[in-house]
């Protein structure tokens, strides 16, 4: 097992990520070593897929550790990462009887990591949270960083909170039941973080999907060291960029701003909102915003065509994409104007330099005929 420490300065703050497999099933001793006797109640919320593989270890452990643990079973997917979800799982969390002592312990994938850490931060004014992520994609990015909230019809994540874990477990063990489109999403968004921060880590990440591809697949996924030690790279490169700017500071557009986390994410947030959610998983999306980023990149002289090319092969390497094309460019530009990173009406684009280099630009220098080229491009199928 590897164990990582995020300290985080403003607030201070500081929690371990685990990461190794059997952790869900030893789940309360790992809390209690974080929380200590103090809480009698954990709140589990989790949906129905995840709990019936993993529920039943994760309570055990729980109530072992002395816990009185209850769960509540939210509905599946993105489109139900609502206000209506959100209002039910505070009125379980009321039900319940929680007291600030308590803890709310999140058991699945992204979205179920957002709505509780959500209810978390805004429940009584703030529960401890610990995040138990089940997908590829939540163990190297959403469980690491804090922003928890929910969605809205304007757009994604539009009503949120940072609200930093406890504890984060990441049990390895887990990636094996996930489904190809779920692996696939995961390393997107790792070749994501490798594409905006560090040439190493990326060339590690293409590496991995490379030489195992026969044992990264569904129904042959097979742990490994090289595995377990790219996951633990990817959260010690979010868990920097959190520590040193946690609530993506307005002011900072350097190369360590967290702002860089959103490569891809402008076009990603626009193709889920236009398909309602339906058609892309999050880094399946967001795989293609890289590579509508990169045109960009390139179109403005940025970026060689050499890079573009390595970029693409990463996203290829992490697997099939569902189709965009067919998607009316205009309909996205106009839910990439209600993006709620806009400042002052412009959104800032975050673009690459070089894999591993990234550069934060005004949307005003971007003409809108060089983004529909981009977009066209962009979303076409990878062969």
């Amino acid at each position: 097992m590897q164990t990582l420490r995020v300290r985080v300065l403003a607030p201070k703050i500081d929690y371990e990520i685990k990461i190794g497999p059997g952790l869900v099933a030893n789940g309360g001793e790992h809390l209690r070593s974080v929380l200590g006797p103090v809480p009698r109640r954990a709140a589990v919320v989790s949906n129905s897929r995840v709990f019936n593989l993993f529920g039943a270890l994760l309570m055990r452990s729980l109530r072992s550790s002395g816990l009185d643990a209850s769960v509540w079973l939210m509905k599946e997917g993105e489109p139900h990462k609502s206000l209506r979800s959100f209002e039910q799982a505070v009125t379980f969390l009321s039900k319940e009887g929680l007291e600030r002592s308590d803890v709310v312990v999140a058991l699945g994938g992204g979205v179920v990591g957002d709505l509780a850490g959500f209810a978390a931060a805004t429940y009584l004014r703030g529960l401890a949270f610990i995040q138990v992520p089940t997908t590829l994609l939540a163990q190297i990015d959403a469980s690491v960083g804090a922003k928890v909230g929910i969605n809205i019809p304007a757009g994604k994540n539009m009503v949120g909170a940072f609200h930093q874990p406890r504890l984060v477990l990441v049990d390895t063990g887990t990636l094996r039941t996930l489904p190809r489109r779920e692996l696939t999403s995961g390393w997107c968004e790792a070749v994501k973080q490798g594409a905006v921060g560090q040439r190493k880590l990326f060339d590690q990440t293409v590496r991995l999907l490379t030489t195992r591809r026969n044992t990264l697949g569904v129904g042959q996924f097979t742990e490994s060291p090289d595995l377990a030690a790219t996951i633990a790279a990817h959260c010690r490169f979010k868990a920097g960029i959190v520590a040193g700017d946690e609530r993506e500071s307005m002011g900072r557009n350097d190369a360590r701003s967290r702002k860089i986390l959103n490569f891809g994410h402008t076009t990603a947030h626009a193709l889920e909102t236009v398909t309602r959610f339906r058609r892309f998983r999050h880094g399946e999306a967001v795989g293609y915003g890289m590579l509508v980023a990169g045109e960009i990149s390139k179109s403005l002289g940025m970026l060689p065509v050499d890079a573009l090319q390595s970029l693409r092969g990463g996203v290829r390497a992490c697997g099939p994409l569902p189709a965009a094309n067919d998607i009316e460019i205009d309909h996205l530009i106009a839910a990439m104007k209600s993006d709620k990173k806009s400042v002052s009406g412009s959104l800032k684009w975050i673009l690459l330099e070089a894999i591993g280099k990234a550069r934060i630009v005004d949307g005003r220098e971007i003409k809108p005929r060089l983004l529909r080229s981009a977009l066209r491009n962009g979303l076409r199928p990878l062969r």
